[in-house]
């Protein structure tokens, strides 16, 4: 499978060349366009299930996805038995990466960051605690493992942070990270600082990997429109 990231770093979308036997997975809503003999399939974002009570499971599991994970319920998969082509872009402007998985690694994966996946990808809700939730920051990640590509997307461009020993990074402005790095999430300062500094909450990674910062704050964008909204 070929792919091509365009129009980045700010309004980027993925064009991914389909040779026959590959299926590309993505979001519910995400193609631009697809040449003629490409197919398009539709199932619930729970992996697959076969059976009534199966099914069962896998509706409440793509519902939490949906709710807690920032995913849609269903994902669509494109195969093309004779080859062809398909383009899917994000709802967000901003860029657009991928990442090999295989081997064991995993990639965790900021609430709404996940695009697209091809092969034998497996996503899965981790929450980080109750205390980011109250925070108005809800670090919610996307655990991602397998064998096959993985296709994030950012709010603005993407910097990759080669991190060696700890690094501390906005809540919002994580995109993704590597499995290898431990995170724990908390305040910027004390309490004077969390309630007026306008920072809130940060996230501070140890070990080594690489971190994946976006440029824009998607909190920051909804704190800005919403006084205009209510006006």
């Amino acid at each position: 499978m070929q792919y091509a990231v365009e129009h980045g770093p700010v309004f980027a979308w993925l064009r991914v060349l389909l040779a026959p036997g590959d299926v590309l997975q993505a979001e519910a809503g995400s193609m631009v366009t697809r040449t003629p003999g490409v197919q398009m399939d539709t199932r619930l974002n729970a992996g697959r299930r076969a059976g009534f009570f199966r099914f069962i499971v896998a509706f409440f599991v793509a519902l939490a996805r949906k709710l807690f994970g920032g995913e849609t319920m269903f994902v669509n998969e494109f195969s093309a038995p004779g080859g062809g082509e398909v383009v899917v872009a994000p709802s967000l402007s901003g860029h657009i990466i991928g990442k090999q998985l295989g081997g064991g690694r995993r990639l965790f994966v900021q609430r709404g960051s996940y695009l697209a996946s091809t092969g034998d990808v497996d996503t899965r809700v981790r929450f980080t605690g109750l205390r980011t939730l109250l925070g108005g920051e809800g670090l919610v990640l996307l655990e991602c493992s397998g064998d096959g590509e993985v296709f994030v997307n950012s709010y603005g461009g993407i910097t990759e942070v080669p991190v060696d020993g700890t690094f501390v990074v906005d809540t919002g402005h994580v995109v993704a990270f590597d499995g290898t790095l431990d995170f724990q999430v908390g305040s910027v300062g004390g309490l004077k600082s969390l309630l007026f500094s306008g920072e809130g909450l940060v996230c501070k990674f140890r070990g080594r990997g690489t971190l994946y910062v976006q440029s824009r704050n998607l909190g920051a964008l909804v704190d800005w429109i919403s006084p205009l909204l209510s006006g």
